[in-house]
């Protein structure tokens, strides 16, 4: 009993303890003095396209996507539509309403999220938090998001988001998003 006592414990430990356990631990903070600085009304506004790719839980691809999404602002309120395209042929719907506060923060929510996203601006970078219930097709799961987003000079977006249950990463989700040419 023991045995599998010390087992079970080692187990969840170790999936803890990861690498992706450092992609959890980072701050805000940390990127204060990152440039070019990420202006959330600018780098998301206007006709975006985005590119990416999920890997399951064993690091496997999952599956590919284009999204084509549109950012519109009014003041401090915004929405980001996003139209998924996946490679098995699926397509995605979601529009966030976003919020900004202030010293960098903002909301989110979505019909998929659960509860509100919390976000934070600073310097080159934007982070969020939520929770997000998967579609049917998808299992309808419950995960917990993590995304970060990195402006890079030439105005491309990098993103890279692990989604989590139970504590235990089950994909990370990688993408660009970059202006759409007109």
């Amino acid at each position: 009993m023991k045995l599998v006592l010390f087992l079970i414990i080692a187990v969840l430990v170790l999936a803890l303890w990861r690498p992706g356990l450092s992609f959890r631990h980072q701050r805000a903070a940390h990127y204060d003095d990152t440039g070019p600085v990420f202006d959330i009304k600018q780098h998301l506004s206007g006709p975006i396209i985005s590119e990416g790719m999920i890997h399951g839980p064993n690091g496997r691809l999952a599956s590919r996507f284009v999204a084509d999404m549109t950012g519109e602002w009014d003041g401090n309120t915004g929405t980001l539509a996003e139209s998924f395209r996946y490679d098995n042929g699926s397509t995605q719907e979601r529009k966030w309403f976003l919020t900004l506060g202030e010293n960098g923060s903002f909301t989110a929510t979505a019909d998929d999220i659960i509860g509100t996203a919390q976000g934070q601006v600073s310097g080159a970078t934007l982070s969020m938090t939520y929770r997000i219930r998967l579609t049917e097709a998808a299992g309808g799961h419950v995960l917990n998001v993590t995304d970060w987003l990195y402006l890079m000079e030439n105005g491309t977006i990098l993103n890279r988001s692990e989604l989590r249950k139970f504590g235990i990463k089950v994909a990370e989700l990688t993408a660009t998003m970059r202006p759409a040419d007109d």
